[in-house]
């Protein structure tokens, strides 16, 4: 019994869905044998890109229904989320809800050892110089899943030392609280990386080109920066963990 894959994003700008296209061609190689279908959750991404034409983006739901018609009783729906946040638990229901039988591939920082695979993953990012600091700045949340930034900063410094930090757009920790991890350490250089699967426009506006982005907080400060372009979407280690979340998915249901 073949059992299909929905990849499920939040959706992305158009430019950026380059990023996907790279992820679909790595998670071909790393599961050959499995069909994989792409759900992407935001109603106003998927209508922004329909006005916009050449694309017709999905909803989980459509396409659990479409993967039903064609007869199959089981699919595995894979979150693309990098925490347990509101967007997930919708999914969740989404999935829920269809008539096709699912099992829910979960996002990327559930497990212990789902945070131990990421700080592996991310070591190629980190400079090997101990002048300059590394915070990965993510969109943030009001759900308690806020609590992964601090949880993945705690397993990044046991890793890397205390140069390493992490900090949000939005809610908890706020930016006031990394600049002042900053000037206690007494760095004067930092590189912001975006934990985001995909960097589109506004996410980079906030970051570096709005008067209030963390690029021009930080050097207000007297801290010199640079900005990593790419976010996890492009980094092998990271679409590995999603690619072992969908063989566990797999693994549990009954052929």
């Amino acid at each position: 019994m073949t059992i299909p894959v929905v990849l499920t994003a939040f959706g992305t700008t158009e430019k950026a869905f380059s990023t996907y296209a790279r992820m679909d061609a790595a998670f071909r190689r790393l599961i050959p044998e499995t069909p994989l279908y792409w759900a992407y959750s935001s109603r106003m991404v998927r209508d922004n890109l329909k006005k916009k034409g050449g694309t017709n983006p999905r909803s989980p739901s459509q396409v659990l229904e479409d993967l039903r018609k064609k007869g199959h009783e089981w699919a595995v729906v894979q979150s693309l989320h990098l925490a347990w946040g509101h967007e997930f638990e919708r999914l969740r229901e989404t999935a829920g809800n269809t008539t096709i039988r699912t099992s829910m591939g979960l996002p990327l920082l559930t497990s212990f050892q789902d945070y131990l695979a990421v700080a592996d993953a991310l070591a190629y990012l980190i400079p090997n110089t101990d002048d300059e600091a590394v915070v990965f700045v993510g969109h943030g949340t009001d759900h308690p899943a806020w609590a992964v930034y601090p949880a993945l900063e705690n397993v990044l410094c046991h890793r890397y030392g205390e140069r390493v930090f992490t900090g949000v757009l939005e809610g908890m920790p706020k930016i006031e609280e990394t600049i002042a991890k900053l000037k206690r350490h007494g760095f004067t250089k930092v590189c912001l990386i975006p934990f985001l699967l995909v960097a589109g426009f506004h996410f980079k506006k906030d970051l570096t080109l709005d008067d209030f982005s963390w690029e021009k907080r930080l050097e207000q400060e007297g801290i010199q920066v640079r900005v990593e372009p790419r976010a996890m979407g492009e980094i092998p280690g990271i679409i590995e963990i999603f690619a072992t979340h969908i063989k566990e998915a797999l693994d549990v249901i009954p052929r």
